[in-house]
């Protein structure tokens, strides 16, 4: 995985068009859109609903196809290699009912050739990192929201992929479920540092994770906006949201958005 840390770009989005047929009609989800995220910097993207911001996640991903400009992840243009180079996790955790939590954490090995008991045995000693000691056992349904996420990150990770690509992993939480997730998703960041593109409609939770916030456009999404957050990360939530550098950031964030 190291090799991707010499490149220039962890992902670029050039020029990117998407359009799809709905009901009859054309929507255009994406024009003209530009993007480009450095090795181990995370990036998080702010819009409206509908301005394409999930479309740009499975664009990078591979799940999806430009009509027109380029998608690299990786160093790869082709889905194939897009693919391979990230991992992706969408706004539902889609943990397997009939798995216990430890199963669902190794899944992520088990298809990428892992026997399931050695998938389990290399997955099992990082539940203590992730706040999740005791539950390896338990099913999804025995589980808070957050720890489904935590589970759900946790598989993401364990892909092994060096482009981690977050779409609202928080949204269906409560407010303060979803603070906590973010101050312990800052942490696991830190200690597994990898390059990060977070899809996020909360401003707050965007400067907070974040070394650069984007803002894209109602749709059709382009970028409108791009602001560099100074502070490094990780950092105290509380102290960071009540800042100046925070203050000043949020309020042009959401002029850019109206």
């Amino acid at each position: 995985m190291e090799p991707l840390l010499d490149l220039a770009a962890a992902v670029r989005l050039s020029r990117v068009s998407r359009r799809f047929r709905l009901r009859g009609s054309e929507v255009v989800a994406l024009e003209g859109l530009d993007l480009t995220v450095a090795p181990r910097e995370v990036v998080a993207v702010v819009g409206r609903s509908g301005s394409g911001k999930s479309t740009l996640l499975e664009l990078a991903a591979g799940l999806q196809e430009a009509d027109s400009g380029t998608v690299e992840a990786g160093g790869a243009a082709d889905a194939a290699g897009r693919r391979a180079a990230c991992a992706y996790m969408p706004q539902r955790d889609l943990l397997l009912p009939w798995r216990d939590a430890l199963g669902n954490a190794a899944l992520a090995l088990e298809a990428e050739g892992a026997s399931r008991r050695e998938a389990r045995r290399h997955a099992a000693p990082l539940f203590e990192r992730f706040g999740l000691a005791d539950f390896e056992r338990a099913r999804p349904a025995a589980l808070s929201g957050g720890m489904r996420q935590r589970v759900a990150f946790l598989r993401t990770l364990l892909a092994g992929r060096p482009v981690l690509l977050l779409d609202e992993p928080f949204a269906a939480l409560d407010a303060i479920t979803r603070a906590d997730m973010q101050e312990w998703l800052a942490g696991a960041l830190a200690a597994e540092p990898r390059t990060v593109v977070l899809v996020t409609h909360d401003v707050e939770e965007a400067l907070f994770l974040a070394d650069r916030v984007v803002i894209l456009s109602a749709r059709p999404g382009r970028v409108v906006a791009e602001l560099a957050v100074e502070a490094p990360r990780p950092r105290e939530r509380a102290g960071f949201l009540a800042g100046s550098e925070a203050g000043g950031l949020r309020a042009l964030a959401l002029e850019a958005l109206r």
